[in-house]
């Protein structure tokens, strides 16, 4: 089971950290200034190196020059080729690289250049230099005939305003292929994967980027609404499927059993949407018997749950049909008649315990859905649920809120599946516990 959840827990990562694109762009939008951009990144361990390492990204300068010359588009005499992707810059003169916002300061940052200059120009007559004030902090020279990349660390002072950093371009054009700025990470696992592990360990999954409060707290406030209306409609609805399951297997191919066949068949095709805005236009708006919307009273999961347990029915109906009607054709159940057994005993004696495996793990495996919700019945009744948490995450790109309800989930039915197998035991005298 530990290396399943470790599993799920790698898979959750990568789906939202590497596969699901800037969570921050997504989030804030491109009109968002570069420095709320560092700051979602900083809160939520963005700007940390991905598995592991010394340097992480910062948001201060951000430019590879594949698609675009920004930052510089607006710098003259710069000169923009697509065709191979690169920056030129023409000689004689001096270009200070253009910074999205002020550094932190008593921080470790490193440029990272790829660039050349042709081999024409004289020794030192292209560098880059770090300046803070009027005095030269460092002095990096670029001079080389093929591209070379560059590694220029420093640390920024108290007061990093007066920081400069620029190009000196004096005999022959440099090109850039590609210029990048790095913050140092706090260790070499100071990762945004032992971020994300750590938050787990802790069960702190974030602050939410809509509502500004912790994601744990708001799971644990969603959770209660999401039980009160889930719990009865899997116990209640599981009640009422396996006693008329019973009833079409005791009076098979009779016309009872032919009927709640239809009945499911019907229930089954009409969408889940129907049943809800049918019930809600029928019984709270015209005859007003339930409220149509908000959760102030047990009152208000009245008719959610009569909506869930009908709608549920029909699949239940025919799938503890089949698996009961499975064992009454068995050679056991010929043998419990022939030594006169009623078929009442029978039926709840032997074929419904036979049957147990298949109900079981049908059974188990749904409990990691009452933790979720119901996406519908709690968007459209106003049930503050995990459900209508979980919808409203996603329209609004609520990352960190998604993030923590699929993790959770997905564990949860890990250990669902363990119940399962453990319960397999307890009804089945052929499984041993090992």
């Amino acid at each position: 089971m530990i290396p399943t959840v470790l599993g799920v827990i790698l898979v959750t990562f990568v789906l939202f950290n590497v596969a699901g694109g800037d969570p921050a762009m997504l989030k804030l939008g491109k009109q968002a200034t570069a420095q709320r951009l560092e700051e979602y990144d900083v809160q939520r361990g963005y700007d940390k190196p991905l598995i592991c390492g010394m340097w992480g990204k910062t948001r201060a300068y951000r430019s590879d020059f594949r698609f675009s010359a920004a930052p510089w588009g607006n710098i003259p005499a710069v000169v923009y080729t697509n065709n191979p992707n690169r920056l030129i810059l023409p000689a004689g003169r001096e270009y200070s690289v253009p910074l999205s916002f002020e550094l932190k300061p008593n921080t470790d940052y490193r440029w990272e250049l790829v660039c050349r200059d042709g081999g024409w120009s004289e020794p030192d007559s292209a560098r880059f230099v770090i300046t803070s004030g009027t005095t030269v902090v460092k002095v990096v020279s670029l001079n080389a005939d093929l591209w070379k990349k560059r590694f220029v660390e420093f640390r920024t002072p108290a007061e990093p305003g007066d920081l400069k950093f620029s190009f000196h371009v004096a005999v022959a054009p440099i090109e850039v292929k590609s210029l990048a700025l790095y913050k140092r990470a706090g260790g070499f696992f100071d990762s945004q994967l032992f971020f994300f592990l750590g938050q787990i360990v802790r069960f702190d999954f974030g602050i939410s980027a809509e509502t500004n409060q912790k994601v744990s707290i708001m799971i644990l406030g969603g959770l209660v609404p999401s039980l009160i209306l889930t719990v009865p409609i899997f116990f209640i609805g599981l009640v009422v499927q396996v006693l008329l399951a019973l009833v079409c297997a005791y009076y098979r191919n009779r016309f009872i059993d032919r009927f709640f066949v239809v009945i499911s068949v019907i229930l089954m095709s009409v969408p889940y949407l129907v049943w809800i805005i049918g019930g809600q236009y029928v019984f709270a708006y015209r005859l007003h018997m339930f409220p149509v919307w908000g959760f102030e009273s047990l009152k208000y999961v009245i008719l959610p749950v009569l909506v869930g347990v009908f709608s549920g029915i029909g699949g239940g109906l025919r799938f503890y049909r089949t698996v009961i009607l499975d064992e009454v054709y068995k050679d056991y159940v010929r043998t419990a008649f022939s030594k006169g057994v009623s078929k009442r005993g029978v039926m709840l004696k032997h074929v419904l315990k036979n049957a147990m495996i298949p109900i079981l793990t049908s059974v188990v495996m749904a409990i990691p859905f009452l933790y979720t919700g119901s996406l519908l019945l709690e968007t459209f009744f106003g049930i503050p649920g995990l459900g209508n948490l979980s919808v409203n995450a996603i329209l609004s790109s609520d990352f960190d809120v998604v993030r923590a309800a699929v993790l959770v989930g997905a564990v949860i039915y890990v250990i669902a599946n363990l119940v399962t197998d453990l319960c397999y035991a307890f009804v089945d005298p052929r499984v041993k516990l090992r």
